[in-house]
């Protein structure tokens, strides 16, 4: 009884250590192969402007010419083009393009609806969300002829000149050939 209580002994530490190693091996292959947890991305900053903030944005003197679009999260044509702009800001940001977007959602969605949405679209130019009470001098200040009509999008100049105006979903070929244009690219 004895010699087979020491064999059943030796028999359970001898698989008791290959069951150790196999864990352990296992363990090494999964952490080589496993792919690392992605970073948690934080939400865009978005960051609240008045219209005498705005008029400061747009007229500034800057050695680079300035795009901006005009834009809410409940708007369908400034969603739908979106992806694009964010495209247009990756290609041009390089080439000495400043970009900001503002949105006109109310001002509840500063910390929810508009930094989501644009986490969403990855876009990485800043964000602005006009907070005024009546928007009709805003739109007045950026320029005259808009109705408020959204999307907008108005390149200025770097002496803070309208370049190119688009009121509703903009055709980005054309956009990219103002931009081109303006920043001196020769095709």
């Amino acid at each position: 009884m004895m010699r087979f209580t020491r064999v059943i002994l030796l028999t359970t530490v001898s698989l008791s250590l290959i069951l150790s190693s196999f864990a352990a091996s296992a363990q090494k292959t999964v952490s080589r192969t496993a792919k690392p947890k992605a970073p948690a991305v934080r939400p865009p900053l978005v960051t609240e402007i008045n219209t005498e903030k705005l008029v400061t944005l747009l007229k500034r003197q800057s050695d680079k010419p300035l795009l901006v679009n005009f834009w809410a999260t409940w708007c369908d044509p400034c969603r739908d083009e979106f992806p694009e702009l964010v495209k247009i800001d990756a290609d041009y940001r390089k080439q000495g393009l400043d970009f900001v977007t503002v949105s006109l959602d109310d001002l509840p969605d500063i910390k929810s609806a508009v930094p989501e949405f644009l986490q969403k679209m990855n876009a990485t130019m800043p964000a602005y969300l006009l907070n005024v009470s009546d928007p009709e001098p805003a739109i007045k200040a950026v320029d005259p002829q808009w109705q408020g009509d959204l999307p907008a999008t108005i390149l200025y100049t770097t002496n803070g000149e309208i370049a190119y105006k688009h009121f509703g979903r903009v055709n980005t070929g054309e956009l990219r050939q103002a931009i081109d244009k303006v920043i001196g690219v020769r095709n």
